[in-house]
C-alpha cells in the first residue's frame, strides 16, 4: 500500500514547498489534514461564536452588516442568511480565472489561516474546504476584482462559493457547477454557522498565493539569469577578474557576495574567459557589475520570501475570537490584519527588482549580436553570412519590447489606493493587482532569458570556431550549453525562430537549465 505525502495543516507551520508541492502536485500531490490540536482549536472558537449569539452579544459580522452597514444588527433569526449573503454579493470578480496551481494555493493557505483557530468556522465547515482540494475540485475564481483590504473579498467569494451549492468548478478537466462536481466526488454543501462567510472571505489568502508562487519563480528565474550572464561573458571573451572574493569583501552586501561566489563556481576552470591584458582590462557593466546587479535583485527577492513567510502562517480575517485559557472569556477583536500592505510593497518591490534581471540581460543580448559593442568577437547579429541572413537581429528587438513593456509594469501599485464602502474602508492596498503585475513581469523576464540563453550558446560556437573545438566551458556553464544544444541547434540559416524562443523559455521555466548547471557542478 502506498503511503500519502500528508501535510497537517496547524495554522502555523505551513512553508513554500509545501504550497508548492500542493500548488503543483509535484513529485506526487500531498494529502491535506487538519491536525488534531488545530482542529480542537477551531471547534472552541466555533462554540465561542455560539456562546455570543446566546448572549446577545453584539459583534462585527457575525450580529452586525459588513463594511458600511457595521451598524445594522442582523435579528438572531437571521445571522446565517448573512453568511450566505456575504458569499453571493461580494462573488463580483472579472476577467480570466486563476490557473489551477494559483487556485490550489489560494485554498491551501485559506485553510490553514482558518486552522489556526481564532476565526469562528466550524470544523466541519473547514473540512469541506480541504476536501475539495483533496478532490480536485477548483473554485472558478476571476483573477480581478481585490482591492486588498478587507481581504480578497471578491476572489475569495468565489473559492467558497462551491461550498454553499453555489457556482463553478474545474473538476477533472471540465468546468461544471460546483453541485454537480460535489455530487461526482461524493460530497455535499452545506449551510453557513454564523460567522463562516466573513471567515472564508475576509483575508489576504489571493495575495500571499501569488507573492509564494512568484517568489518561488523569481528565485529560480535570478540564477538562471546568472548562468545566462556567465555564458554571455564566455561567449564575448570576457573575463571573470571582477567576480574576485576581494572586490566584493570590500562592499559586503550578503547577496552581491553570493552571486559573485556563485558566477565564480559556475565559470571555474572557464578556457572561454580572458586572460588579464594591460589592452583590455576590463568588461562592459552589463558583464563585470553582474553581481552588483543580479545581487541586489537577489535582495529584494530574499525580502519577498521572508514577508509570505511570515503571512503564510498569519490569521488575517476579522473580527477575530480570542478565549482567555484561565477564564474562559471571550473576545471579539476587530483589526487590520487583512489589509495587504507589507505584500503589496514586497511584490511591488520584486516587480522593478526583477524588471532589472531583464534589462540587464537585453543589454547583454544587444553586445551579443551588435559585433562593434563586441569588438569583433562574434559576427554581425550572430549569423554567418549577415546581409543575406539577418540571424538574431530581430531577437533582440523582440527582448527590447519585453524590457520597455516591464518598466510600464513596474510603477507601483502599492502607492494608489481608492476609497471604497461609503469611506468606511478608506485605503486600500491594491495587493492582487501588484502581484498579477509581478507575474506578467516574470514572464516577459522569462523570455528575455530564453533568448539570451539562445544567443550566448549560438556565440559560444563562433567562439570555438575560433579558439579551438577542444577548449573547455566553465564547470556550470558546460552543462546550460549542453541542455541548450540538446534542444535548440545551431542557426546557420534564417529560420522561424519564435518556436526556438519557445522551446528556450521552457527550459527557463521548468528549472532544467538551473537543474543543468547544479547536475555539472555536483559531478565535479
Amino acid at each position: 500500500m502506498i503511503e500519502l505525502n500528508i501535510i497537517q495543516l496547524d495554522g502555523a507551520s505551513l512553508t513554500f514547498d509545501q504550497v508548492q508541492a500542493v500548488a503543483y502536485g509535484q513529485p506526487n500531490t500531498p494529502h491535506v489534514q487538519i491536525g488534531a490540536e488545530a482542529a480542537q482549536r477551531v471547534a472552541r472558537a466555533a462554540d465561542a461564536v455560539q456562546t455570543l449569539l446566546k448572549r446577545g452579544v453584539i459583534a462585527y459580522g457575525i450580529t452586525t452588516g459588513f463594511g458600511a452597514f457595521k451598524d445594522r444588527i442582523i435579528p438572531p433569526d437571521q445571522v446565517e442568511r448573512l453568511q450566505h449573503n456575504i458569499l453571493v454579493s461580494h462573488a463580483v470578480g472579472v476577467g480570466d480565472p486563476f490557473d489551477i496551481p494559483t487556485t490550489r494555493a489560494i485554498m491551501l493557505i485559506r485553510a490553514n489561516t482558518l486552522a489556526r483557530g481564532h476565526s469562528g468556522i466550524r470544523p466541519s465547515t473547514l473540512q469541506l474546504l480541504i476536501d475539495m482540494l483533496n478532490a480536485g475540485i477548483h473554485p472558478v475564481i476571476p483573477e480581478k476584482g481585490s482591492l486588498g483590504a478587507s481581504g480578497d473579498l471578491a476572489p475569495l467569494a468565489h473559492m467558497s462559493l462551491p461550498i454553499i451549492g453555489e457556482g463553478l468548478v474545474e473538476y477533472e478537466g471540465n468546468v461544471l457547477s460546483g453541485n454537480e462536481a460535489f455530487k461526482r466526488a461524493g460530497l455535499a454543501p452545506i449551510k453557513l454557522a454564523a460567522k463562516e462567510g466573513l471567515a472564508l472571505t475576509n483575508g489576504t489568502s489571493v495575495m500571499t498565493a501569488l507573492g509564494v508562487l512568484e517568489t518561488l519563480r523569481a528565485e529560480r528565474y535570478s540564477q538562471t539569469a546568472d548562468i545566462a550572464g556567465c555564458l554571455s561573458l564566455e561567449a564575448l571573451n570576457g573575463t571573470d577578474l571582477a567576480f574576485d572574493e576581494r572586490i566584493h569583501n570590500l562592499r559586503p552586501y550578503p547577496r552581491q557576495k553570493e552571486c559573485a561566489g556563485y558566477l565564480r563556481s559556475v565559470l571555474k576552470d572557464s578556457q572561454f574567459t580572458r586572460e588579464h591584458s594591460s589592452l583590455n582590462v576590463q568588461d562592459a557593466y552589463t558583464l563585470r557589475c553582474i553581481p552588483q546587479v543580479h545581487g541586489a535583485v537577489r535582495d529584494a527577492i530574499a525580502y519577498s520570501r521572508w514577508v509570505f513567510e511570515i503571512e503564510l502562517n498569519a490569521v488575517t480575517d476579522n473580527p477575530l475570537i480570542f478565549i482567555d485559557d484561565t477564564t474562559g472569556e471571550i473576545s471579539v477583536l476587530s483589526g487590520g490584519n487583512f489589509h495587504g500592505e507589507p505584500l503589496a510593497i514586497a511584490m511591488d518591490y520584486m516587480a522593478f527588482a526583477v524588471s532589472e534581471l531583464g534589462n540587464i540581460s537585453e543589454r547583454r543580448i544587444m553586445r551579443l549580436t551588435d559585433e562593434c559593442s563586441n569588438t569583433h568577437t562574434l559576427p554581425a547579429f550572430l549569423t554567418p553570412d549577415g546581409g543575406l541572413n539577418s540571424g538574431f537581429m530581430i531577437m533582440q528587438y523582440t527582448a527590447a519590447a519585453l524590457a520597455t513593456e516591464n518598466k510600464v509594469l513596474s510603477h507601483p501599485a502599492s502607492v494608489d489606493t481608492i476609497p471604497t464602502s461609503a469611506n468606511v474602508e478608506d485605503h486600500v492596498s491594491m495587493g492582487v493587482t501588484a502581484g498579477l503585475k509581478l507575474r506578467d513581469i516574470l514572464g516577459n523576464v522569462e523570455r528575455i532569458l530564453a533568448i539570451e540563453l539562445m544567443s550566448a550558446a549560438q556565440g559560444i560556437d563562433f567562439r570555438r570556431q575560433a579558439i579551438g573545438a577542444e577548449k573547455q566551458l566553465g564547470r556550470g556553464t558546460r552543462g546550460a550549453y549542453t541542455l541548450m544544444r540538446k534542444h535548440i541547434p545551431f542557426i546557420d540559416a534564417d529560420t522561424i525562430m519564435s518556436g526556438f524562443i519557445e522551446q528556450s523559455r521552457l527550459l527557463v521555466a521548468n528549472g532544467e537549465i538551473v537543474e543543468s548547471v547544479e547536475r555539472a557542478l555536483a559531478s565535479l
